[in-house]
């Protein structure tokens, strides 16, 4: 948790407030990315920050809670699946018109482009 105080010139406290920062990795092939996000956000949100690294539309990603293999929804929170700070979740993307395909790998393996 990340705590920030707020003062004025005099050294007299204004507001304080938290912040639950926290961080998640997300693999793909070999590559991870770590994604700083709060347990409020939502799957879609996190989808669109991943967006922002691999150019990749939000509806063509599939995010899985590494070990167990579930499919995050897009609606939930990070909070409501039970995704806690430094989880592993496993990407994996739609080509052209395909629909996914869902496997599960053990978690030392790496997760290829789904045909």
């Amino acid at each position: 948790m990340v705590y920030f105080l707020i003062v004025n010139q005099f050294g007299s406290l204004i507001s304080f407030f938290s912040m639950q920062a926290m961080y998640i990795r997300v693999k793909r092939n070999k590559t991870t990315y770590f994604i700083q996000c709060d347990p409020t956000e939502t799957i879609l949100q996190i989808k669109e920050k991943l967006y922002n690294l691999i150019d990749q539309p939000a509806n063509d990603q599939r995010l899985i809670l590494m070990p167990a293999g579930h499919v995050l929804e897009d609606s939930k929170s990070l909070a409501d699946q039970n995704v806690e700070n430094d989880a592993v979740l496993a990407l994996t993307l739609r080509k052209g018109s395909l629909p996914f395909c869902i496997c599960l790998f053990p978690v030392s393996m790496d997760i290829s482009l789904v045909d």
